[in-house]
């Protein structure tokens, strides 16, 4: 295999041969052209044992070689990593411009694709940055933190949908209980899933159950009290109700599963990120807490030349980095949507907790809102500013130190030296 100082001074055309594969959910197409452009290989692979045992036996000839595919992660690129070939993923925007410029009437297929994607990796792949082999713990820790907030967004959706199914019939518990994603929510409905069954129930069950659960204030009790008593006099009819609270219990039902399952996803993320070496470095970031800072580590991962020591190159990942576009005496800037969506997410939330942590992040943020910025575009730029941090924190191994970070930017006369106090806890 060449070495990438090899490839640095000419040697990338001394590979034998420049792959490509068109992966599909069933199966693949797979193109290998020689250092002149010459198809050497064209076939389909199943995406199956046999499938991907055919593909290392055709392959084997060529020993390891650059191959291009239209994606960073998946079944396909653990294939292609584990036949050993070098693997350089294309971005889709520019995979489209390779596909215009072999086929510019606009004509589409799978093998065609294949072609350009090879050709383009044998002429242009020596500027591309190929996949780095990834520590273990760090990807399971990156594929858990990603599933549980697709788990996350999963609950939201069953809440919002009980709240809807709710509104319809029983209105009187979306007024007793304002949050939803409450368990205490949850078990009232298991409890008196209709209107007509809370009403034969009686004060006494209503009580025992608020105090059982430890529901009873001296506000919320009475009130709530009061609510039950009125149920029936504004409901949905009979029927309505029988319908819509088989819906309401099977809500409930997997509101309590999912719940479960989150529980296990967030002991098995801590007891990983405990493990890391890294842990204190993103633990000791104000706000992010333990379940951020997982999904900080996760996306940014352990490897130090990643972003080759320029913190740019992580802000744009991040997306909190602006697109300039200029043309003669025009310039145009707005956001980049080309990013990691998850490290976008996790920095936005971590954006919006360090506000009422850190008194430099607050001021940060209420001056871009002073601008007329919305609350997303100011929060990209204090997550902008935070990512500039990470990376040297990142890079120097050593956790967040906010009195460390007041006196720099006393010392390289920021505007936020005006702080008297550092607060960030």
């Amino acid at each position: 295999m060449n070495s990438p100082s090899d490839q640095a001074s000419g040697g990338w055309l001394e590979n034998r041969g420049f792959g490509a594969l068109d992966w599909a959910s069933q199966k693949h197409s797979v193109v290998v052209v020689d250092p002149k452009g010459k198809v050497l290989e064209d076939f389909e692979i199943d995406h199956s044992a046999l499938g991907w045992k055919k593909f290392r036996e055709r392959m084997k000839p060529y020993g390891s070689i650059p191959f291009a595919i239209e994606t960073s992660q998946g079944a396909a690129v653990e294939q292609l990593l584990e036949a050993g070939m070098q693997v350089y993923p294309l971005n889709p925007k520019s995979a489209q411009a390779y596909r215009q410029r072999k086929a510019p009437s606009g004509v589409k297929d799978d093998q065609l694709d294949a072609w350009s994607f090879a050709d383009a990796l044998r002429v242009d792949g020596q500027n591309w940055k190929p996949l780095r082999p990834e520590d273990f713990l760090i990807k399971e820790l990156r594929l858990l933190c990603r599933d549980e907030v697709g788990l996350i967004e999963q609950r939201t959706a069953f809440i919002n949908q009980l709240r809807h199914a709710l509104a319809e019939y029983y209105p009187t518990a979306l007024e007793a209980f304002e949050d939803l994603g409450a368990m205490s929510a949850w078990m009232f409905l298991q409890r008196f899933p209709t209107p007509q069954l809370l009403e034969k129930a009686g004060k006494r069950q209503w009580e025992k159950f608020l105090h059982s659960r430890h529901l009873w204030r001296n506000e919320s009790g009475p009130r709530r009290m009061e609510l039950f008593a009125k149920a029936t006099e504004f409901c949905g009819s009979e029927p309505t109700a029988n319908a819509k609270s088989m819906l309401a219990l099977s809500l409930v039902k997997m509101l309590f599963a999912l719940d479960n399952q989150l529980a296990e996803y967030r002991k098995r993320i801590e007891e990983l990120f405990e493990s890391h070496p890294d842990h204190d470095l993103f633990g000791s970031l104000p706000g992010a807490g333990p379940k951020l800072a997982p999904r900080l580590l996760g996306e940014i991962g352990d490897d130090r030349e990643r972003f080759e020591g320029d913190a740019q190159n992580l802000q744009c990942l991040a997306g909190t980095a602006p697109v300039t576009k200029r043309s003669g005496k025009h310039r145009e800037c707005h956001q980049r949507w080309a990013c990691n969506k998850y490290l976008r997410h996790a920095v936005h939330l971590f954006s919006e907790h360090t506000i009422v942590r850190c008194a430099w992040a607050e001021i940060y943020y209420k001056a871009h809102r002073a601008k007329d910025h919305s609350h997303a575009r100011a929060l990209r730029c204090l997550g902008q500013r935070w990512l500039k941090i990470i990376h040297k924190m990142w890079m120097d191994r050593t956790p967040y130190n906010a009195e460390l970070h007041h006196l720099n930017q006393v010392k390289h006369g920021s505007w936020v030296f005006q702080l008297k106090t550092v607060n960030c806890k």
